[in-house]
């Protein structure tokens, strides 16, 4: 997985442990959860290495140099961490919640479930424990994260940091190894990925292990961006090229081809069943990984009635709107289908064709970000770029996903859009949804004013990700644009929102029924398409990566129903004196929480609004 926002959840997850020293009096309970915090914050860095530099932080606040590291993918530091998640929660618990108040008792809360969730999930050995089950697939794994992070994301503006990227070079043929030793580990106690899973991997692998050195990215990174490197003169460029090349060549990509060995060793064991539920602890692991991503106690049946229920509520109003467009022949699906075909609602797939999509997309995120005072007092300042999926990573990567800036302002917010296929993957009335999402009023939003919020401390405005939150947010988002009219003279618009919520819907009820009914890959697939509408290659890719990651697929709408419950309950209490504005910057002011905790922060601004 790259260093997104996904990535960068596991990656901050790694916490450690803190001596109880350092407190600046016995019992001053907000100074010691300060200084606790400072000592997490800077553990955590420690621990990722490529978080430390896609937040742009200094070396003191990540506790030494980071930018010639990678982190540390073998088991042991998997059990080291799980070790230091368990040291600090233990820390935690020494702290008297009860001489906290404000803003600190919410921190208090944030640091325990965010620690708690860790070390439930890492009780399982297995990948990166509940919430990643496997080491490498398709989707996620040192060869998917790490071109796109050296070249996107690692800085290169001088010779320390080229000297740097060099070094990184050589870490990550290190990270490929020790997940191809985890890979063997993991299967010797039956933790194999399903099969569909494995081939794909190496596919990919073994696409990246037969370019030349010169022609991969990580070669070409540097050859982009030297010339821009000022200290470097054009004839030490050759050499920096040199060494990179031979590092690729003697050491990286035969970490792929070991990497490849290592999957086709265990592939002949593989089964094609795509839910972790008749793998070892299989039920355990679904449970907890369901609790940690939905920050509920809601259980795996609840949702996926949830889901059936919303899925029915979507296709009606589409059904509706077809209509409307004198639409009237055959199924919802059928009639979307035969919509998604118009030559009026396609992009080529070529460069100028990509080229209008992107150009699309910008004009429509400007747009909507006009309007934000609307429905926000606070508003983001961080500049968003929407950028193509890299091309060598886009068959097993989403549709779309977004990377947060730097906290120096050195890189904006990036919003990535998987172009492989965009006749039949993006009909032109699907993406305005897609832009909502991930850009503005979504993630980027959210995530920039976390970001931006100077009443947070540190841990809890870059360091601190809750899923259902954040993906509960990015959905929200989708309907506050309904909402706000955007779709009033785009009714063809309006049912890409609608396909995304039956999309989001039925993601409830594919993701339980692999991991908790048994459900195939093909019955999931079929399923989706029947719900959504969408084509098959698109269904597939998407179906596949909830086989490896379960439960993550749950926490986009069972997120933004439970916001949309807090804004009911919100305005049944306020009635006249509710006010959307203070209603999203109680929620986004406060940064990533869970759920339990953002309905308390949003029960007390209710109470706190004044007239009552």
């Amino acid at each position: 997985m790259h260093m997104t926002r996904r990535a960068l959840m596991g990656a901050t997850a790694a916490s450690v442990a803190l001596a109880a020293s350092g407190c600046s009096q016995a019992g001053d309970a907000p100074a010691e959860l300060s200084a606790f915090l400072d000592r997490l914050s800077t553990e955590i860095l420690r621990e990722s290495p490529e978080a430390a530099t896609s937040l742009g932080v200094t070396e003191e606040q990540a506790g030494g140099r980071f930018i010639d590291r990678l982190a540390d993918q073998s088991r042991e530091g998997f059990l080291r961490q799980r070790g230091l998640a368990e040291a600090s929660l233990r820390d935690l618990g020494r702290i008297n919640r009860d001489r906290l108040e404000g803003q600190d008792v919410v921190t208090y809360d944030v640091v325990r479930t965010s620690l708690e969730n860790q070390i439930a999930a890492q009780q399982f050995e297995f990948g990166g424990g509940a919430q990643s089950p496997y080491v490498v697939t398709q989707l996620g794994g040192s060869y998917i994260n790490t071109p796109d992070f050296l070249d996107s994301r690692h800085p290169l503006t001088n010779r320390d940091e080229t000297e740097a990227y060099l070094s990184r070079l050589s870490a990550y043929a290190r990270s490929l190894d020790q997940e191809s030793a985890v890979i063997a580990l993991d299967a010797g106690n039956g933790m194999i990925p399903p099969d569909f899973s494995i081939d794909g991997a190496v596919r990919q692998l073994g696409e990246f292990a037969a370019l030349a050195p010169s022609q991969t990215v990580l070669v070409q990174s540097l050859v982009r961006r030297l010339p821009e490197v000022a200290e470097i003169a054009e004839a030490d460029r050759a050499s920096f090229l040199s060494r990179a090349e031979v590092i690729v060549r003697d050491e990286v990509l035969p970490a792929y081809r070991r990497q490849i060995e290592a999957l086709q060793a265990i592939r002949p064991r593989a089964s094609h069943d795509g839910g972790i539920g008749g793998r070892p602890q299989g039920a355990e692991i679904y449970a907890v990984a369901l609790r940690n991503y939905t920050t509920t106690t809601m259980s795996a049946d609840e949702i996926h009635d949830m889901g059936v229920e919303l899925v029915a509520s979507a296709n009606a109003e589409m059904d509706t709107i077809l209509r409307s467009q004198g639409l009237t022949r055959g199924t919802v699906v059928e009639r979307i289908n035969a919509l998604g075909a118009r030559p009026d609602q396609r992009y080529a797939d070529t460069d100028a064709g990509r080229a209008q999509l992107l150009a699309d997309l910008n004009a429509q995120v400007a747009a909507i970000r006009a309007r934000m005072p609307e429905q926000f007092g606070r508003l983001a300042n961080a500049p968003l770029e929407i950028v193509r999926v890299p091309p060598y990573i886009e068959a097993g990567s989403p549709g779309g996903y977004y990377q947060p800036p730097t906290l120096d302002g050195s890189r904006p917010g990036q919003y990535y859009i998987n172009l492989r296929r965009p006749s039949t993957e993006w009909p032109k009335y699907s993406l305005p949804t897609l832009s909502y999402h991930e850009g503005v009023p979504g993630h980027h939003w959210q995530i920039a004013i976390q970001q931006e919020s100077e009443g947070l401390p540190f841990y809890r405005s870059a360091l601190s990700f809750f899923g259902a939150f954040i993906e509960g947010w990015g959905l929200y988002a989708e309907q506050l644009a309904d909402e706000m009219g955007v779709y009033a003279d785009n009714p063809l618009g309006r049912i890409g929102y609608l396909q995304s919520t039956a999309f989001r819907a039925s993601r409830l009820v594919v993701d339980t029924g692999l991991h908790l009914k048994g459900w195939s890959r093909e019955q999931a697939i079929q399923s989706m398409m029947e719900a959504t509408g969408r084509g098959e290659s698109g269904v597939a890719t998407e179906v596949e990566r909830y086989c490896v990651i379960p439960g993550q697929a749950c926490s986009y709408m069972v997120g933004r129903q439970a916001i949309n419950r807090m804004r009911d309950s919100a305005r049944a209490t306020l009635g006249d004196r509710y006010d959307q504005r203070g209603f999203h910057d109680t929620l986004l002011g406060a940064g990533s929480t869970p759920l339990t905790v953002t309905a308390q922060l949003v029960e007390a601004w209710a109470a706190s609004v004044p007239g009552g």
